[in-house]
């Protein structure tokens, strides 16, 4: 009698079980791979756009100028106004690059404002005095709330109240609560052309 060599269906079947638990581990740890590189790649992300709002902030804390400007509405502004509400700054800054020669100053209004969607935005004006803004820029999101202290001849201010003799502080500290609960704490020097503390320094 001729015996033929070959699996039995239970070995079959053990084979199918044994292939189909490797699938499944294999699945399971490619979809925790590609989890894992969204969820890292989404922290560069916000990394990288807190550093950016440091960047700018250095440049335009640093070039700050003591040059008044008008509002929309003709009102003349102070150089510096900071606040702790919707709008966080505005401020006129030197150093405005002109690259195609439009006829316009060299120097530029800009304001920080906290949407109501927790975004820190820059906004830009194409004149110093009495025109409607540039399209904002998304500096950074998931904002929970943002405070702001100024240094003056040695001294800690919650409130920034500009005088003919000093029309802006000499540093801005600013504090950036996340809705995560991560805190930053950020210090500038403010018309020097530096940084007091380049970068965010993590204080929760």
């Amino acid at each position: 009698m001729t015996r033929r060599n070959g699996f039995t269906l239970i070995e079959m079947m053990i084979a199918l079980l044994i292939f189909a638990l490797l699938a499944a581990a294999g699945v399971s740890l490619l979809s925790f791979g590609v989890r894992a590189q969204a969820v890292a790649g989404k922290k560069l992300d916000d990394i990288a756009a807190l550093y950016r709002l440091d960047g700018v902030l250095v440049a335009d804390f640093a070039q700050a100028v003591p040059r008044q400007a008008r509002d929309e509405g003709g009102a003349l502004r102070p150089a510096f106004e900071g606040e702790n509400g919707q709008t966080l700054l505005r401020l006129v800054r030197s150093g405005w690059d002109n690259v195609d020669g439009a006829p316009r100053p060299s120097v530029q209004k800009v304001a920080y404002v906290l949407s109501e969607d927790g975004a820190i935005q820059r906004v830009a004006y194409p004149m110093l005095d009495g025109t409607t803004p540039l399209p904002s820029a998304v500096m950074l999101t998931n904002v929970a709330a943002v405070s702001l202290r100024y240094r003056l001849a040695g001294a800690w201010a919650d409130k920034w109240q500009a005088r003919a003799e000093a029309p802006l502080p000499d540093a801005v500290e600013m504090t950036i609560t996340r809705t995560d609960g991560t805190v930053f704490r950020e210090l500038f020097l403010v018309g020097t052309g530096n940084a007091m503390a380049a970068g965010a320094t993590n204080a929760g």
